[in-house]
């Protein structure tokens, strides 16, 4: 049984009135640069090889608050939610609770509005860096003790991209995404992201790349001047697959490209795209406010930054 707090609240007898608060979460795109798929695994995943980056928009935001009842988590979801899976089936959701059960919390009342911009199904990870800032989240919330590798074991548990999204920055990725190897990249490397009227699923694209016999892309793009010491050319073997599950993929690349005046790179499994170039914010905006106008599709002048999730309270 609960007992009272001043004012008449109940506070649950799990939480302690000290932790009662609020913390929000800035997670972040996860923008792969180049996609090598190396095979696929006796489990059914892909192996891969990818440079992988974060950038800054678009992103969400995970807020988490302290509540006396109910225990568990309660969840808002708002923002572009198409295709976003609530409640229980929502892998924020699902990386909170694992937390919580893990370090014996699972008793606790915990708030969780998700605040969506990132699209499902556009090969941006916003999914995984849900969970990954629900994870840092409820951690600082809860003052959960728990060290980086079993944050790490415990965002593999939940998802292949989710550990990429706890570290952040630029990152080597291989395996089925767990194995890190983090490069030097400096932050704000400018990029625009410009997302199509439809989405993809990520598994068809796989199971495309399957039933193709593992095709390798023909399509490589020099990496600009910051990019290019870490890597020097950009390339995605899931794009031949992505293109035959939703064939409108190549139209609307080559009317981004003729608008952007350079060449675009798959995000991922798809649909958005990214176009990186050499320049100033002003120039970024300006080209994405001409791709926008071109395209009439919601178009981010972004950059790269040196973290996964960034963290706050209030």
């Amino acid at each position: 049984m609960g007992r009272a707090l001043p004012g008449g609240r109940l506070l649950n007898e799990l939480t302690r009135a000290g932790r009662l608060g609020r913390v929000r979460a800035t997670a972040y795109t996860k923008l792969t640069l180049a996609l090598r798929v190396v095979g696929r695994r006796a489990d059914g995943f892909h192996d891969l090889d990818a440079l992988t980056v974060s950038v800054a928009d678009p992103h969400d935001v995970v807020e988490v608050a302290a509540v006396p009842h109910p225990g568990g988590i309660t969840f808002e979801l708002v923002g572009e939610t198409e295709g976003v899976p609530v409640g229980s089936d929502n892998i924020a959701v699902r990386a909170g609770e694992s937390l919580m059960l893990r370090a014996g919390r699972s008793g606790h009342g915990v708030r969780m509005t998700l605040r969506k911009k990132i699209p499902a199904g556009a090969g941006l990870g916003g999914g995984s860096a849900d969970a990954a800032a629900a994870i840092i989240a409820i951690q600082r919330l809860l003052d959960v003790e728990i060290d980086a590798a079993g944050i790490l074991e415990l965002g593999a548990s939940v998802g292949s991209d989710v550990p990429f999204c706890l570290t952040g920055g630029a990152v080597r990725v291989r395996g089925r995404g767990e194995v890190l190897d983090p490069v030097e990249l400096a932050a704000g490397v400018p990029v625009l992201v410009a997302i199509p009227p439809f989405r993809i699923s990520t598994p068809r694209v796989y199971a495309a790349w399957d039933e193709l016999g593992g095709p390798r892309s023909r399509r490589i793009i020099e990496a600009p001047p910051a990019i290019a010491g870490v890597l020097p050319e950009l390339v995605n073997d899931l794009e031949p697959a992505a293109e035959a599950v939703e064939p409108r993929l190549v139209e609307f690349r080559e009317a981004l490209e003729r608008a952007a005046g350079a060449p675009a790179l798959l995000a991922g499994s798809g649909s958005a795209y990214a176009v990186m170039f050499s320049g100033s914010d002003e120039r970024a905006t300006s080209l994405a406010r001409k791709v926008r106008r071109a395209l009439k599709v919601p178009v981010a002048a972004s950059q790269t930054v040196s973290r996964g999730v960034r963290l706050g309270s209030r």
